[in-house]
């Protein structure tokens, strides 16, 4: 994954705080519930609005393991999650990965990854298509608010190793997009989210897949996984060993 852009993560804050100024209006004027513009899809709602961090103590480190397989080359790097006040209350956690610190904007009481993932996809797009950021961050946000469905789902069909109960999330932004014809190799690229009350942080998976010849999943073009892999606590102590479970679930390759 390519370093953060700031512009990149303001642009898909600013998207996403219309989620928080609508949560807002319906719970400062309930009969405004059924006025057009408010609704949030359960989506959105599963992904961004809830307080994914809740319950993790302060220094504890949440890792995930990223995997990208595509051309030019395989990459393969791990991002980290340092949760700072108690269930990120203060909304600091810290994200790093390997070029260093990440500065993930809040306003959004989910897990900070999940936007750090969202954000690169967006960048990676961008160059690869020449297209505009703007536009490919509408083209998910709609496909999330268009209501896709929310299905349970087990780690080992996920190739994950354990047994984890999750909910997930599939959606296809770009079928159907009336500028198709400008980047028709991803007409068919699918982000799959995997949600599970199971693992500190909640968020189990992202992948997204750009499907080879004949819509072909089975063998696609280009993976990338961000999985999680474990958990460090204590991070602060001097001279304190960090545990980590040894029954994580592991990304797959």
């Amino acid at each position: 994954m390519k370093r953060m852009n700031r512009g990149f993560l303001c642009a898909w804050s600013v998207a996403c705080a219309a989620l928080m100024a609508s949560m807002g209006a319906l719970a400062a004027d309930a009969p405004a519930a059924s006025a057009p513009g408010v609704q949030i899809a359960p989506a959105e709602r599963l992904l961004f609005m809830q307080p994914h961090l809740n319950g993790v103590e302060p220094q504890t480190e949440l890792d995930y393991a990223v995997d990208y397989s595509g051309p030019p080359s395989k990459v393969n790097d791990t991002v980290r999650v340092l949760v700072v006040s108690p269930g990120n209350s203060k909304n600091d956690a810290r994200v790093t990965d390997r070029t260093g610190d990440v500065n993930v904007p809040g306003g959004l009481p989910c897990n900070p990854v999940i936007i750090y993932f969202l954000e690169h996809d967006i960048a990676e797009m961008e160059q690869l298509t020449g297209g505009q950021r703007r536009y490919f961050q509408q083209r998910v946000r709609m496909a999330l608010a268009a209501g896709p469905a929310i299905t349970p789902v087990s780690s080992e069909s996920l190739g994950l190793s354990k047994h984890v109960k999750a909910q997930q999330i599939v959606i296809q932004p770009y079928l159907n997009d009336p500028n198709a014809e400008r980047f028709t190799k991803y007409l068919g690229k699918r982000y799959t989210f995997v949600i599970s009350d199971d693992v500190p942080g909640r968020l189990l998976m992202i992948r997204t897949e750009v499907p080879g010849d004949g819509n072909d999943f089975a063998h696609p073009l280009v993976k990338e996984t961000l999985a999680y892999q474990g958990a460090l606590r204590n991070m602060s102590t001097p001279g304190g060993a960090p545990v980590k479970p040894s029954n994580a679930p592991r990304a797959s390759r």
